[in-house]
């Protein structure tokens, strides 16, 4: 895993014109985007009520696919961050990119229903949901 750098983090907020959560922007910029393919083992391993995470968006995605996935039926306000290994996305709600803040909801989009429900309160307890499994 390769760190993100600051720089092309402020690049994509200031091409999105947002402002991402600092624990989001501090996890890439640290450990770089995380690949996690053996959680949906362990989900199912441990019969737990998570949606699995696998792959985090390069920045390019971040940008590119949220536009993408709108025009495909996604409710307009969100900005995408990683996906599970179905083609549903993790996304942050616009609304809560306004200011700086280290913290935020996260959200997931389910393609096939084209619908987004809240699945954590916040990023850093939406991660730490994994470390336990």
């Amino acid at each position: 895993m390769t760190p993100i750098n600051c720089d092309d983090i402020l690049a994509l907020e200031s091409k999105l014109d947002l402002l991402l959560p600092d624990s989001y922007k501090y996890l890439i910029s640290t450990y770089g985007l995380l690949h996690s393919p053996n959680v949906l083992t362990k989900i199912c391993d441990l019969n737990v009520e998570v949606s699995e995470v696998q792959d985090f968006l390069s920045l390019e995605d971040v940008s590119s696919l949220s536009k993408l996935y709108e025009m495909s039926g996604m409710p307009k306000g969100h900005i995408l961050f990683a996906s599970d290994c179905k083609g549903n996305m993790f996304c942050f709600k616009l609304t809560d990119c306004i200011s700086k803040t280290i913290d935020i909801p996260v959200w997931f989009f389910e393609h096939e229903f084209s619908t987004v429900r809240k699945v954590s309160n916040s990023f850093i307890e939406w991660l730490e949901q994994f470390n336990k499994l």
